[in-house]
């Protein structure tokens, strides 16, 4: 028996461009932000050997890749610094001379109408590889939280055009609003950290930024994996202290943690497709197992499926290449 013609869902799959018509989700190069990693130096441009495709960019060949950032249509990219020097507190992260200050104005000098979003936190800039100032043996929040102020409006004065703190320590969105606002910066949106998870995918980012904890781990601050509700009240408490934009940070292991926001709040939703699941899509494409194009594609549109209205990821040049075609 032939099933009722009314349940033929196959209608709408029959050809190509039918099925573009009634397609739910869209994924477009305007989604994707770039992230890049500077370092002081002159002609640098060194692979990061678990992030294929990845490298560390002296300022100098920084222009190059913005340049070709800008050309592939990608709006936006988010920048990590490696500093000439590490301390207890950080300092070069909040430095007016320091190496994420100087590659904001690089490029904004070159390409300013190229969107520049600039992590605010410690781990890449402190001796111990934490994200806070460490106080008895502990992070001392409040303490953190007044560097994050500070290195948020340093980033402002040299020209960025979004602040991006990803410390989860408490009360960091608002003091950070605080300090814009007092220097005269009351107009640069925060892209919150909102939901950023203690991840065993984070590994090759460590390596890249030379960040890893030199004793113990982030499970203090970062959250638990295994709790979504708490991941919920996380992003309202940063929507209350005056973020414009909420992240999820990792993204493939938490789509129901985008889906569950999308559901519950109006703000514009990121996700950090993060450097764990890039170097596993990178392993098994160069090994043959995966078609890299399709795969990378099907798992950011799936990231766009769950509630994401962009995404950071280092495929974003590659995808951007593989839209243009599609």
């Amino acid at each position: 028996m032939s099933p009722s013609t009314t349940t033929r869902l196959r209608r709408l799959r029959e050809t190509n461009s039918l099925r573009s018509m009634v397609r739910e989700t869209s994924l477009a190069v305007s989604h994707l932000i770039y992230p890049i990693f500077v370092t002081h130096g002159r002609d640098k441009r060194e692979p990061v050997d678990p992030m294929p495709g990845s490298y560390h960019l002296s300022l100098d060949k920084l222009l190059d890749e913005v340049d070709e950032v800008a050309e592939l249509g990608i709006p936006g990219v988010i920048l990590f610094g490696l500093p000439a020097r590490k301390d207890a507190v950080g300092s070069e992260a909040y430095d007016s001379g320091g190496i994420i200050q100087e590659a904001i104005r690089v490029i904004k000098k070159t390409i300013p109408n190229l969107m520049v979003i600039t992590d605010v936190c410690l781990c890449q800039y402190t001796n111990h590889g934490h994200c806070g100032v460490i106080s008895n043996g502990r992070i001392d929040n409040d303490a953190t939280v007044e560097l994050y102020a500070k290195t948020a409006v340093s980033h402002a004065e040299a020209g960025a055009d979004m602040v991006a703190p990803s410390g989860m320590m408490d009360g960091q969105v608002a003091a950070i609003r605080d300090g814009l606002d007092d220097g005269g910066f009351g107009h640069l949106p925060i892209m919150a950290y909102a939901a950023k998870h203690a991840s065993a995918f984070y590994g090759p980012f460590r390596v890249a930024a030379d960040s890893a904890p030199q004793s113990g781990d982030r499970r203090s601050y970062q959250m638990d994996p295994a709790n979504g509700r708490m991941a919920l009240r996380e992003i309202q408490a940063d929507i209350d202290e005056g973020a414009d934009i909420v992240m999820v940070k990792p993204a493939l292991a938490y789509l129901d943690v985008i889906a569950r926001a999308r559901d519950r709040f109006d703000h514009p939703i990121a996700a950090y497709n993060v450097s764990g699941e890039y170097s596993l899509v990178k392993a098994a494409a160069a090994n043959e197992w995966i078609n890299e194009e399709q795969v990378t594609l099907e798992l950011l549109t799936g990231i766009r499926r769950a509630g994401a209205d962009m995404i950071i990821t280092y495929h974003a040049k590659d995808a951007a290449r593989w839209l243009q075609h599609a």
